[in-house]
This record gives structure tokens, C-alpha cells and sequence, in this order.
């Protein structure tokens, strides 16, 4: 079953849009993202340039300067609400990973 664009985010997706609670461009985003997860996590510069493109028509991110070929980006509200809505997500998954292996209060 395909996943509904946008209704959950995959790590790639959730860490790009992290990056972007401060201004940066794409470049930035290659280097902040390894470094936020201590290497965990790593995007490809065609899968960031293709989601900074999705997460642009969904109003997610806004461009807030061009450079030549360098822009920049910012989180939008609409960009802040997706991320907080994940964040809930996945600690109501933590919260049932706990509870159905015990693990409450340790």
C-alpha cells in the first residue's frame, strides 16, 4: 500500500526539514544532517534537491534567497506543524513499544 505523500515522513524527509528550522542552503542540509545523527542517517544530493522540490509545492519550505545556483531555504509554519505532527507520532509509537514490552518507568 503506498504511503500518502507527506502523511508520514521518512528520516531523509524529517531530518531535511529539521535542518531548516534556520535558514541554510541545500550544501548545508548535506552536511548538517550526518552530523545531527552522528552519521546515522545520510542524504544523497539528488534526494535532497528532489524533496526541497516537494517539500516547495506543499508550502512546507520557502526560498528566501538566490545566489547563482546556491539557494536558500526556511521551515514554514505549514513545514513546523508537519515536523511537530511526527514528532507526536513517533513518540505515541514509543509510547506503545514500551507498554506492550513493559518497559514503562525504567
Amino acid at each position: 500500500m503506498a504511503r500518502l505523500k507527506f502523511k508520514t515522513l521518512t528520516e531523509q524527509m524529517f531530518y531535511t526539514l529539521l535542518c531548516l528550522k534556520e535558514e541554510c542552503y541545500g550544501m548545508d542540509i548535506l552536511d548538517r544532517v550526518p552530523e545531527m545523527t552522528l552519521g546515522r542517517v545520510n542524504i544523497g544530493s539528488g534526494t535532497l534537491y528532489t524533496l526541497l522540490e516537494q517539500f516547495l509545492e506543499a508550502e512546507m519550505i520557502k526560498e528566501t534567497k538566490i545566489e547563482g545556483r546556491r539557494r536558500s531555504y526556511i521551515l514554514t509554519e505549514k513545514g513546523k506543524d508537519m515536523l511537530e505532527n511526527e514528532c507526536a507520532r513517533i513518540q505515541a509509537q514509543l509510547v506503545d513499544y514500551n507498554r506492550i514490552f513493559n518497559k514503562e518507568g525504567e
